[in-house]
């Protein structure tokens, strides 16, 4: 067996999205030597899900150890892929991804979801903002989903994250609003009306056009942190 890794993410046109993924994966510390491999669903050309494929065969490798690169395994792209790997013998939604040309063997991994070390991230990039934690609430904010099935997946793992962040950071309470179906709006204006200030922290795999424009739209007017 050669193995070899192939992580897939999003992709996006947005340079500085794709930097951060490409920083954090060049950190990757492995047990032994292998060929690593960042690819993306779409919109980062010459570098999608068939290029890594290639590159990994190229080399030598039998066995494609895969890591779906996304916030939960509620999202839709994370079945496609797994199916047009050939990893499950159909996708659980109607897919326009055709079947990826792929001889060797494929293992296919799992998303953040509710991790422990995603939770201690949070509350590290949180803790600066916090000055009252027995009067603030963390809200996580992430996509979701509006398909039956994988929003109650997004729902669980974002949950459960959230309880992880409380018992790491300490404040009084943490929550999770989603952008599908919308409650992001309603939930910082409950704990609000609780007497809390509110903490945001916008679960997403990295910097760009929903942390920038998305969710602070959907909060306009409100006062958070």
């Amino acid at each position: 067996m050669v193995p070899g890794v192939l992580i897939i993410s999003h992709g996006s046109r947005d340079e500085v999205w794709v930097s951060i993924v490409e920083e954090a994966v060049s950190e990757l510390s492995l047990d032994e030597e292998m060929p690593v491999v960042i690819s993306f669903l779409e919109l980062v050309e010459g570098r999608l899900i068939q290029d890594g494929i290639n590159e990994l065969e190229h080399a030598g490798v039998t066995d494609i150890i895969v890591i779906p690169l996304f916030v939960s395994s509620g999202s839709t792209h994370v079945d496609e892929i797994e199916y047009a790997l050939g990893a499950k013998p159909a996708p659980e939604r109607e897919t326009d991804l055709e079947p990826f040309h792929v001889k060797a063997k494929v293992h296919y991994g799992y998303p953040v979801d509710d991790d422990p070390d995603i939770a201690v991230m949070i509350w590290d990039k949180l803790r600066k903002l916090s000055t009252e934690p027995e009067r603030e609430t963390i809200l996580l904010v992430g996509h979701g989903s509006i398909y039956d099935g994988f929003r109650q997946r997004w729902q669980q793992g974002i949950s459960s994250l959230a309880g992880r962040v409380r018992e790491v950071s300490g404040v009084a309470a943490a929550d999770y609003g989603l952008l599908n179906p919308d409650s992001v709006r309603s939930k910082v204006e409950y704990w609000q009306e609780q007497g809390h200030e509110v903490l945001v922290a916008p679960l997403f795999l990295s910097e760009g056009y929903f942390t920038k424009h998305v969710v602070p739209n959907r909060l306009k007017g409100l006062t958070y942190k």
